[in-house]
């Protein structure tokens, strides 16, 4: 259920286009709007999958060292938190959809409302007032609410709710609960405090406070979730949630979900967070589901 091999928008170099050998990203990029040749395959290798030694890329050396630093810039220091992996998702589709490549922000076949995470296998209900993601920097977003606002502090726009779904392959934890408790932190600064250019849309996070959590049935898996209430220098605030559950596609690695919401009262309501988990669904069992205060297991 991973996407097929092809040449897709390269998630650390969105000026890009990088090659996913239908398991991981291999080291071929180019320039959107190349021939669609698939690359040959590396040395001593299966077609290149990121663990193989990479070779030289054909494509001119400025092209390579640009990809080199914006990738570099993205995936920032280690800081001990739950490191993801990102491949071909709802923001990451080759452009335009061809029958090896479909687009990945297309919605689910029979549900127009509806987005899909196809490294994931799962797909997410579109709630009213919220779209699927255009024009958005963040990697991994699967849908935001529609329109954006003059953040209260630094930067340019901001948007009242976002929606970003990753896979965990980097760390040796494998419970739910504890990732989730792990990256909690993390995503509030990443929401709430500096972004990634070192701005502060919200004039920094200064406080916080827990307002739930708990184990959550999510796509017919054993989930946990933590929430937070947090407090901003300027504007009013906002919402972060940390989910994480097992995948139900390849090697079940958890899935983490990051819900960012305001506060404030243009911001989305919290149930929302709620509504969304209970809607997530196996595209191999479309009939999985949960939620908060589900019993932990397949629905009926």
């Amino acid at each position: 259920m991973t996407p097929p091999p092809g040449w897709y928008r390269d998630p650390h170099a969105p000026h890009l286009e990088r090659w996913w050998d239908g398991a991981a990203w291999t080291e071929h990029r180019r320039t959107p709007g190349a021939p669609a040749v698939p690359p040959a395959p590396s040395p001593g290798g299966t077609g290149g999958t990121g663990r193989a030694k990479a070779i030289a890329l054909t494509s001119a050396g400025a092209v390579l060292v640009a990809a080199i630093v914006t990738g570099a810039a993205l995936l920032g220091g280690d800081d001990g938190g739950p490191r993801t992996r990102t491949g071909p998702t709802a923001t990451t589709s080759a452009p335009g959809p061809t029958p090896s490549s479909p687009s990945a922000s297309e919605p689910p076949a029979g549900d127009p409302n509806g987005v899909e995470d196809q490294l994931n296998g799962i797909t997410f209900p579109l709630l009213d007032g919220w779209v699927r993601p255009e024009n958005v920097a963040q990697d991994d977003v699967v849908m935001t609410t529609d329109g954006t606002y003059d953040c209260p502090g630094d930067g340019s726009v901001c948007r009242h709710g976002l929606v970003i779904s990753r896979t965990v392959t980097e760390n040796d934890e494998t419970s739910p609960e504890a990732l989730a408790e792990e990256d909690i932190s993390e995503a509030a600064d990443a929401a709430f405090d500096k972004d990634v250019l070192g701005q502060r849309p919200y004039g920094g996070l200064e406080s916080h406070e827990v307002v739930k959590s708990g184990p959550v049935a999510v796509a017919g898996r054993a989930g946990y979730f933590v929430r937070w209430r947090v407090t901003t220098a300027e504007g009013p605030g906002g919402y972060v949630q940390s989910l994480v559950f097992p995948s139900s596609v390849g090697t079940e690695s958890p899935v983490l979900v990051r819900y960012v919401f305001d506060a404030g009262a243009d911001g989305p309501p919290p149930a929302d967070m709620d509504r969304i988990t209970e809607g997530i669904r196996s595209v191999t069992d479309t009939a999985s589901g949960g939620g908060v205060g589900s019993s932990i297991g397949p629905a009926d």
